[in-house]
């Protein structure tokens, strides 16, 4: 299951989008009449244009990169197993009620559906809004199997190694490697914060043992960062974390990746390489903002060369480990 797109690069089909996506209440965790103006007020009305035009950049002759990669991964791996794997998207198409509508049409007997959220970090807006609607949609439906839910997979082994070997090859010589994770608002954190005392009440809270790291979205990021690096061998001043795509005003995960990328060229970081482990599947985020705006304003700032990694995709390190998490033997 994976976020998904519009239907199109029209401006309509963008606002269906963006009105299903930010009227999610664990999005945008306002009461639900002040989310409806915001969104549909303001938001939708302002960001639809400006969105059209990005997808627009990046759209394929498959339609969505995200969408068409989710297929192609659907795709590699049936070639690799007997198992029925069918794809959903928490917004758009395809629903998660017609994944398990030919689930069922065409292996009547099932007995248990395996539900992978194509996201490596836990956090309310993307991990948790999935699994929730994965299993509302399940309970509306009456449907005859179980569901299990595969974990938040941001210290796997198998997800490690798969994001390593994707970023091994591809970063030039001399580089800095900027880790650069989707930003969520800081209060999503605090939501999260199982003991209600340890997150964000102290600049190394995320390197401290607590039960609130099984939801904490930034702890994930780090710890997914730190073993990374570790595996490749890269040394601490080589390397760097920051947090793309906020939207509003309230506080979020900083450093900004804008930011960064006015700040680093000053700072004598002139070859940079972006990879962006909240996605497994390159998308509006990656191929647009990163690899198009972001990196005009890195070079516009003083830096020499920008690389762009493109994620995992369909990597065959990512499908091995896809398997894994999932349990699939028969690799």
């Amino acid at each position: 299951m994976n976020l998904g797109s519009p239907d199109s690069v029209q401006v309509k089909d963008v606002k269906n989008y963006l009105n299903e996506f930010l009227m999610d209440e664990r999005v945008i965790d306002s009461p639900y009449l002040w989310r409806s103006v915001l969104v549909k007020g303001l938001i939708t009305p302002f960001r639809a244009p400006k969105s059209a035009e990005a997808y627009g950049a990046i759209w394929g002759e498959d339609g969505s990169p995200l969408v068409a990669i989710t297929r192609q991964l659907q795709e590699a791996l049936q070639k690799e197993t007997d198992t029925p794997i069918e794809i959903a998207m928490r917004y758009g198409k395809p629903t998660m009620k017609a994944a398990y509508d030919r689930l069922l049409a065409e292996h009547p007997g099932i007995r248990e559906v395996v539900l992978l959220p194509l996201y490596p970090h836990y956090a309310m807006s993307s991990y948790e809004t999935a699994v929730v609607h994965a299993r509302k949609v399940h309970i509306n439906g009456n449907y005859p199997f179980s569901i299990r839910v595969v974990k938040a997979f941001y210290n796997h082994p198998a997800y490690i190694e798969a994001l390593a070997s994707s970023i091994r090859p591809q970063l030039p010589p001399d580089s800095h490697l900027l880790f650069s994770y989707h930003s969520i608002p800081e209060r999503h954190i605090l939501k999260g914060d199982v003991t209600g005392t340890h997150c964000l009440q102290s600049a190394n809270c995320c390197q401290v043992h607590s039960p609130a790291h099984k939801y904490c979205y930034r702890h994930q990021c780090l710890t997914t960062t730190r073993l990374v690096t570790e595996l490749l061998g890269i040394p601490a001043d080589k390397y760097s974390v920051s947090f793309q795509s906020k939207l509003g005003r309230a506080e979020w995960l900083k450093p900004s990746t804008t930011l960064r990328m006015a700040q680093m060229p000053q700072e004598g970081i002139k070859n940079l390489a972006v990879v962006c482990p909240s996605f497994v599947s390159d998308c509006l985020e990656t191929l647009e903002e990163i690899a198009i705006r972001e990196k005009e304003n890195f070079l516009q700032a003083g830096g020499s060369a920008f690389t762009f990694i493109p994620c995992m995709n369909t990597r065959p390190e990512w499908i091995k480990a896809v398997m894994e998490l999932v349990g699939i033997r028969n690799w």
